[in-house]
């Protein structure tokens, strides 16, 4: 074959490895990137393990809230084998205090910790109107979470207190 021959035929072969190469470096650039736990992150840090928060909840809750002068406090103890109880105290203007003590069963679908209220009080709640609590969940350290109650559109902040914290 002659040298001019050769030279045509490697001509559309370079172009086609340019090609692919270019597909190749487009895939890569628009490809989400495989994040492994443990390695850089390519920030300069290291990609954190994912968080267990169905792990992180059980314990005793502190929840402290203002609002029209009302200081409520709400000690919430979740148990590991899916019970809850919860004291509430209320402080109105004047020294005025109101406490309230449930219990009931929780659990954490993966997204949202619900809690079904079996007692307030001491007595079983109406069955027509069965109490429910429910709100997204946001771990922002290892004692401490963010509770996002969409339908009734407010947030709510608990910190890990000692079992025997008393209100």
């Amino acid at each position: 074959m002659s040298r001019r021959l050769l030279s045509a035929q490697r001509v559309p072969a370079a172009y086609g490895v340019a090609a692919l190469s270019l597909a190749v470096v487009l895939h890569a650039w628009h490809s989400p990137a495989q994040v492994v736990e443990g390695q850089a992150d390519g920030a300069g840090g290291l990609v954190p393990p994912p968080v267990d928060v169905a792990g992180r909840l059980p314990g005793t809750w502190l929840r402290e809230h203002v609002d029209d002068d009302v200081q409520s406090r709400r000690l919430l103890h979740l148990a590991s084998d899916g019970a809850f109880r919860e004291v509430v105290r209320l402080t109105r203007p004047g020294g005025r205090v109101t406490e309230h003590i449930h219990a009931g069963t929780w659990i954490y679908d993966g997204i949202n910790l619900k809690r079904k209220y079996s007692l307030m009080d001491g007595r079983p709640p109406s069955r027509l109107n069965l109490p429910f609590a429910t709100f997204e969940v946001r771990f922002e350290s290892r004692n401490e979470f963010v509770g996002l109650d969409h339908i009734h559109r407010n947030q709510v902040r608990y910190r890990r207190v000692e079992p025997e914290t008393q209100l």
